[in-house]
């Protein structure tokens, strides 16, 4: 099974793969799960709609955010993994978030949908054989591998967790 140490990837991808845990990729997404499941539920509900500065987004649009991404990047994944070497484009999540915002959303809602897209997610990244995970193509002009974009998953939500517990809970 493909690990960090064969991810490609470069850019602001590399910060996200640093972030993840260093074993197997489909085994870095589930503790990611477990960890990110556990701080929302950890979350006050007085600050889900909580900014720490002005023009920042709140927690739930954090979330929103996440699940987005994910979105994006397990798109990515399924398109490497099948041998697809088109070049994928980058995406502005600002405007993306902007759009999204303009929705309101239960934060509940939000929550139930992070866990089926998460799950999903989950279940591809166990699906792949090394050869699908080794293949690699590029997305927003950056080169990266399957296995790479399972890495930059959990790490992207890790990093959102950390800023999470920083700056919006205050936590270290």
């Amino acid at each position: 099974m493909a690990t960090k140490k064969e991810a490609i990837a470069s850019g602001n991808f590399l910060k996200y793969i640093e972030k993840a845990d260093d074993v197997e990729v489909y085994k870095s997404i589930r503790n990611n799960t477990k960890a990110f499941k556990k701080m929302l539920k950890d979350i006050p509900r007085k600050k889900i709609n909580y900014a720490y500065d002005e023009g920042k987004w709140t927690i739930k649009e954090l979330l929103q955010h996440i699940i987005d991404a994910e979105r994006v990047f397990a798109y990515r994944a399924l398109t490497m993994a099948r041998q697809d070497a088109t070049p994928l484009p980058g995406f502005d999540e600002n405007n993306w978030a902007l759009a999204a915002n303009k929705i309101s959303r239960k934060w509940s809602d939000l929550e139930e949908e992070f866990k089926t897209v998460r799950e999903s997610t989950e279940l591809l990244f166990e699906s792949l054989s090394d050869t699908e995970l080794l293949f690699a193509g590029t997305a927003g002009n950056n080169p990266i591998n399957t296995v790479g974009l399972g890495y930059v998953i959990a790490g992207h939500c890790k990093h959102h967790m950390d800023i999470i517990n920083e700056r919006y809970l205050a936590k270290k």
